[in-house]
């Protein structure tokens, strides 16, 4: 019999009350229990990326992590992206003006390592963009196209807090 671990976790803002067992992934039970299914499993070893969400603002590899270890965490997956309406988010709606997505199925990973990344560093560099998207694997894009994505919602996210800076100081 395996033992059942009682953990609560709180996903995309809201509170899940769960009866586990502890060997179980985060990225297993985000699919499996909670039905999100945009957390992709790839390679199961936290080589490709597929399976990055957002743990307390950073991007981590769900897919290397115990559901057990993410209790009393903020936990954000790709379905935290667009608005409640389906409006696509600006880096949604980036990926897709550039055509960073493809066949998709490494999208939801990459998204999420975008957003991670942009939140604490909004002027990133397209150099250093470039470096941190290839972390995550993508057999389809050449990359190319979602470093021009992912700069692209830098710069127009730049652009937005600037203008709402002038508005105040105006």
């Amino acid at each position: 019999m395996s033992e059942i671990q009682l953990i609560e976790l709180t996903v995309n803002g809201e509170r899940h009350d769960l009866a586990i067992e502890p060997r179980r992934t985060l990225v297993d039970v985000l699919r499996h229990d909670l039905g999100l299914t945009g957390t992709h499993v790839g390679c199961e070893h936290g080589i490709c990326g597929a399976c990055t969400v957002l743990v307390d603002g950073a991007p981590v590899r769900a897919c290397l992590l115990f559901a057990a270890q993410a209790e009393d965490a903020d936990i954000r997956t790709v379905e935290s992206l667009a608005e409640p309406d389906g409006t696509l988010s600006d880096l949604q709606q980036a990926f897709s003006a550039h055509h960073g997505l493809q066949c998709g199925f490494c999208t939801p990973g990459f998204l999420m390592l975008a957003e991670g990344y942009l939140a604490e560093r909004p002027d990133a560099s397209k150099e250093e963009i470039r470096e941190v998207v290839a972390s995550n694997l993508c057999r389809c894009t050449g990359y190319q196209t979602i470093v021009e994505a992912v700069d692209d919602c830098a710069s127009r996210r730049r652009t937005a807090l600037q203008e709402q800076l002038d508005r105040r100081s105006a």
